[in-house]
Order: structure tokens, then C-alpha cells, then sequence
């Protein structure tokens, strides 16, 4: 279905970060970067585009990848309600995934 989507109106970039939202629900992480890598030509100064990319990095453990691109999401001036989303997943950088998941329910 998002296929059809992203093929209905190319130039709209909603569908292909919806599908790389979808490839993360499922697990396929490498497929959802693959898409924001595509939709990162289609909308180069979207800071959630980047902030996805961060989340899936920091999935991967490739901090360093994380950071670049949490960095480039704040660059490019996203809402005050996204700089405090990306600013708690960059303080939470080195926390694994399962641990951060366990605090956030205890809430």
C-alpha cells in the first residue's frame, strides 16, 4: 500500500518517511535508512528525516552515525517539541534500547 503511495506523488515526501517508519516497526532497519537516504534528496532540510536516521543508528549501536545525525536534525531548526525529543534520545545515546524502554514504562 505505501508503495502505491510513494509512486502516486513522487515529489511527496510523507509516504517514504511513513514507509520508514513502518520498516523500523518491523525490524528492517537497513530498509527503513535505505528510504531515508531516498528521502533525504527529496527533502534535505527535514529534521525528522535525520532524527529517524539518529534512532535507528543508536538501534544499531553505531553511536557516532547517531550523534551526526541528531546533530543535523537541531541544525536545522525543528519544532521546540522535537528539540526536547532529540535532545532526551541524545542524552540517552549510550543507554541500551531494552533499558530505556524499561525506565520510560515505569513512568
Amino acid at each position: 500500500m505505501m508503495e502505491r503511495a510513494v509512486l502516486a506523488d513522487k515529489k511527496n515526501p510523507l509516504p517514504l518517511y511513513q514507509k520508514a517508519n513502518i520498516l523500523v516497526s518491523m525490524g528492517n532497519l537497513d530498509g527503513a535508512l535505505a528510504v531515508l537516504e531516498e528521502l533525504k534528496d527529496y527533502a534535505p532540510c527535514e529534521s525528522s528525516v535525520y532524527a529517524l536516521m539518529g534512532s535507528i543508528y543508536k538501534r544499531q549501536n553505531m553511536y557516532d552515525k547517531a550523534m551526526l545525525n541528531f546533530g543535523i536534525a537541531l541544525d536545522l531548526k525543528p519544532s521546540a517539541t522535537d528539540v526536547a525529543a532529540i535532545k532526551a534520545a541524545i542524552e540517552k545515546l549510550h543507554v541500551p534500547d531494552e533499558l530505556d524502554d524499561d525506565c520510560e514504562s515505569s513512568d
